[in-house]
């Protein structure tokens, strides 16, 4: 199937590593181009020189209000268009809800949540018909993750705001959409399992509860998520689609 994304422009946030990258990677294979921003200019320049001249970078904070525009400036300066994005963001810190502290509430909600919806804000303003955006939430949106308690109460919130976005821009013609990845072996969950004391067993004990008894590749992932981008979905809005084996049990 032709996705149709031959020189459609995307921002791609938090897409010089893991599911980000993994989406980006599928986005130039099918003859997209693609601003990727992230925070390490290192990760950055190690992107650009893989994909060649089918990206730009933008090293950016998702908590800086300057972001949006910076990066629909870089779209808009090398192509002359924006068509969508994919708006990921880094995980918060583990811990439990008793014991996470005000600042980490607070500087977690400043990049996770505000960040977030401050990009789809104004970079959906900007969308004509056939726009499209979607959010990188995770499985705790549906079902709340051990000792990931201010990630179990920031995505729930986040994908009702990409529904109602959904409502907003639908009359414009733009689709918004959420994307649940569960266990993908990203550097991000590998850091997870690591924290538990026996990264082995946290391994294990996670793959009982996938139907298909692994975890996800990048890749599978950023085939699912270049499909919702692309005008292959054209019909597909307010969505919020899990990438996780069959890990939650929720329908």
């Amino acid at each position: 199937m032709d996705l149709e994304l031959r020189d459609r422009v995307y921002v791609v946030t938090g897409g010089a590593r893991g599911l980000g990258r993994a989406t980006a990677d599928c986005l130039v294979a099918e003859g997209a181009r693609v601003v990727l921003s992230g925070r390490s200019e290192e990760s950055l320049a190690k992107a650009r020189a893989e994909l060649g001249d089918a990206v730009e970078t933008v090293a950016a904070d998702n908590a800086d209000p300057a972001t949006p525009a910076r990066l629909i400036g870089a779209a808009h300066g090398r192509w002359g268009r924006l068509d969508g994005a994919l708006i990921s963001v880094g995980g918060p810190p583990r811990g439990t809800a008793i014991d996470s502290t005000d600042e980490q509430w607070t500087a977690a909600f400043e990049s996770v949540f505000l960040g977030a919806v401050r990009l789809a804000r104004e970079i959906g303003a900007g969308l004509g018909a056939g726009g499209t955006l979607a959010f990188v939430l995770s499985s705790s949106v549906r079902v709340p993750l051990p000792d990931l308690a201010i990630s179990n109460g920031l995505r729930p919130g986040l994908a009702m705001v990409a529904k109602t976005l959904a409502d907003e821009l639908g009359p414009r013609g733009v689709r918004v959409n959420g994307l649940l990845p569960g266990r993908i072996a990203t550097e991000r969950v590998a850091e997870l399992d690591a924290a538990t004391g026996d990264a082995e067993a946290a391994q294990r004990a996670a793959i009982a509860t996938i139907p298909l008894r692994r975890y996800g590749e990048p890749e599978e992932f950023g085939r699912a998520a270049a499909f919702l981008l692309s005008p292959a979905s054209s019909f597909v809005s307010g969505a919020m689609l899990p990438v996780d084996g069959g890990m939650l049990r929720a329908l």
